[in-house]
């Protein structure tokens, strides 16, 4: 695609609920699951505090939604919350955002995609073997799918998003009405009781509240991925703000309806679930195989009558899909992440290109390998890997949301301009308020997340986000350092030409290469051209010497003598002993190379020339140029073998074009001699 086809890229609130939105929306399938999970280590007595447990969460979603729909509409640029706390608190305060969202992006990619295997080996447990294999193959489609474009992909993703929606609220509809009809559907665990986690039986006090407050953390898992709106307000169609803050509405509507629906049928229809099964008890035989359903499983076999109905493959398949097409939320919003980070020189500036399809194809692949390597360590379990997931999203929650409390007192003190007015302040109020209030409540819930799974495995999120946050300031260094060096301050001193040019041709043996090297150097009409070889084999070099001769090449050929074998140093000594005389003086090294059409080939060959080049291009007032020859490989792996570099047409002697462009050693006619050498001439 042509880089002016790029707004036909943009999306409407159809195809970027999807996109952006799968992730919070695909959450619904396990954040309940997360809150049974935690409640249940005391006993199912502590399911009295679920429905509390989730009113909290929902709360704080309305809250957070509420609160990114001033972020979009003030900063519709986007870059979400890194641009809002760069902006309002500073660029270090903007890093520390930008590192927590971009490890939060890699867990949502792995948590999500483990979730949607979990679910599939719910349906089929005979695929429990090869979870892994699973996960890893879903990552290298999603990136492929990515790869294609962010409109491609959303006509991919929409349809399974909507159909996970649709089957989702159906369930919750069909459940809580036989509810309401005195038939109230029942759980397949409904008839095992659970026994305690060692220490954690008749908890009182303080621990009781930490247990609640470890559920909520849990449950607040469906939160995540609320920001990505936020961050990819410039994929949407225009008005950008108003259709980026029309879908984070519909979603967070969207989200807490199912979320609420989903934790209400489970305590109705009795779910139990633990994180070993063995705790479960009544179980016949060996309890450690047990297929433990997810609730998702669970409630579907409960409401539509059994583990084969259609109904239950239509949820469970439904739930799988949209868990692993929700990892598609952060294959947009790392990537736009990362370029936006890219401009601002804290990442590599190769994250800033969009590739063929006008995606950011390096940030997509980097999110990728990153993912995939923490499905294959963690073995794509979800319970080892919730741990480390969540506590970015709550920072990059706080911190937007005071960077917009402080954007509002600017807003405030300003008070001019064409949103001057009482009723312009007065919304300028209200926002403040919401985005104060927001800052609180996720702050608070920041100190849970911390507290409650610091030591589970969450340091390990903190690790890395400050390893993040180093490396991007370093970044930032090197280039700033790099663009202070490299800038001109007087055009014409860095003009002056050097006061002469010594041309220096490397051979090893004999050949074409070698004197196509050599005219190609005879053609810059250097002030001083010598032939330089390293005498690795004194035989070798005194058979090269005997045919320079012989052939009466009127180069002179330089041996250095090496009796430790070593090639690279020698030269390089030579190199800079040529400049000691003068340092404006420049030296030219022409090295001959081999061009060949595969790339087990270059195994074989050019181990030597790379060596030098890279040895050479950190001495200064050395200049070095590749002379390629290309090999008939080569030709014949171009795409028109007659026209390819180096090709020789039947019947017609080969001779090097440099050779034919320094042939002649004087001028021949009158339009020759301005391509003579002026000693005058850069």
């Amino acid at each position: 695609m042509r880089s002016e086809e790029l707004q036909e890229t943009l999306l409407p609130k159809r195809l970027a609920l999807p996109i952006f939105a799968s992730d919070p929306l695909s959450s619904v399938a396990y954040a309940t699951q997360e809150i049974l999970l935690v409640l249940t280590l005391g006993g199912l007595a502590y399911l009295r505090f679920a429905p509390w447990v989730a009113a909290a969460v929902v709360a704080l979603l309305a809250v957070v939604v509420l609160s990114y729909r001033q972020v979009v509409h003030a900063y519709p640029s986007g870059g979400g919350s890194y641009e809002v706390v760069s902006t309002n608190l500073g660029p270090s305060a903007g890093l520390v955002v930008a590192a927590s969202l971009l490890v939060d992006y890699v867990m949502t990619v792995a948590v999500s995609v483990a979730s949607g295997v979990d679910n599939i080996i719910s349906a089929l447990p005979s695929l429990a073997g090869h979870r892994v294999l699973l996960a890893l193959g879903f990552v290298t489609l999603l990136t492929a799918m990515n790869l294609r474009g962010v409109r491609e992909s959303g006509r991919a993703f929409a349809a399974p998003t909507y159909l996970f929606v649709g089957a989702v609220l159906i369930m919750v509809a069909t459940g809580l009405v036989r509810w309401a009809l005195g038939d109230t559907p029942v759980a397949q665990t409904a008839r095992y009781g659970v026994t305690p986690a060692p220490g954690e039986a008749g908890l009182t006090g303080f621990a009781l509240l930490m247990l609640v407050l470890r559920a909520f953390s849990s449950g607040c898992t469906a939160l995540t991925g609320v920001e990505a709106i936020s961050n990819g307000v410039p994929a949407f169609r225009r008005p950008k703000s108003q259709n980026a803050a029309a879908t984070l509405a519909a979603m967070g509507l969207t989200a807490i309806a199912m979320f609420a629906g989903v934790t209400a049928l489970s305590l109705l229809a009795r779910v139990h679930i633990t994180a070993d099964p063995c705790r479960l008890t009544g179980l016949p035989g060996d309890c450690r195989g047990y297929p433990q359903r997810t609730v998702i499983a669970q409630l579907s076999a409960a409401v539509f009558g059994g583990e084969h109905s259609v109904g239950f493959y239509v949820v469970q398949g439904a739930t799988a899909l949209v868990l692993i097409l929700a990892a598609n939320t952060a294959f947009n919003g790392f990537p736009l992440l990362a370029s936006i980070l890219a401009l601002h020189r804290f990442l590599p500036r190769q994250l800033h290109n969009r590739g063929d399809r006008l995606a950011f194809s390096n940030g997509i692949l980097a999110l990728a390998i990153v993912a995939g390597l923490l499905l294959w360590g963690y073995r794509a379990s979800v319970t080892s890997l919730i741990h480390l997931y969540i506590l970015g999203v709550f920072t990059s929650f706080t911190l937007s949301q005071l960077g917009m409390v402080r954007h509002w007192n600017r807003e405030l003190r300003a008070g001019s301009g064409p949103g001057g007015g009482p009723e312009a302040r007065q919304r300028y109020r209200t926002a403040r308020a919401v985005n104060a209030l927001g800052a609180c409540v996720t702050g608070l819930v920041l100190v849970i997340v911390l507290a409650t799974k610091f030591t589970q495995g969450a340091w390990l999120a903190v690790l890395a986000a400050i390893v993040l946050w180093v490396t991007m300031r370093g970044v930032r260094r090197h280039y700033d350092t790099t663009s202070a060096e490299l800038a001109v301050t007087d055009p014409q001193e860095q003009l002056v030409p050097p006061s002469r040019v010594l041309a220096l041709v490397l051979v090893s043996r004999l050949h074409k290469p070698t004197l196509r090297a050599l005219a190609y150097a005879r053609a810059f009409h250097p002030d001083q051209l010598e032939v330089l070889t390293v005498a690795v084999d004194r035989a070798e070099a005194a058979e090269l010497a005997r045919q320079w001769e012989e052939h009466g090449i009127d180069v002179p050929l330089k041996v250095l003598d090496s009796p430790y074998r070593e090639v690279a140093r020698p030269v390089v000594e030579y190199v800079r002993s040529m400049r000691k005389d003068s340092p404006r003086d420049l030296v030219a090294v022409f090295i001959p190379e081999y061009v060949v059409g595969h790339w087990w080939e270059n195994l074989l060959h050019n181990q030597s020339a790379l060596w030098l080049k890279s040895r050479l291009l950190f001495t200064p007032g050395v200049m070095v140029t590749t002379v390629p020859w290309q090999l008939t490989s080569s030709s014949r792996a171009a795409h028109h073998p007659a026209r390819a570099p180096g090709a020789v047409r039947r019947g017609e002697p080969h001779v090097p074009d440099a050779m034919r462009r320094g042939a002649p050693q004087r001028p021949e006619g009158p339009g020759q001699e301005r391509h003579g050498h002026d000693p005058q001439r850069p």
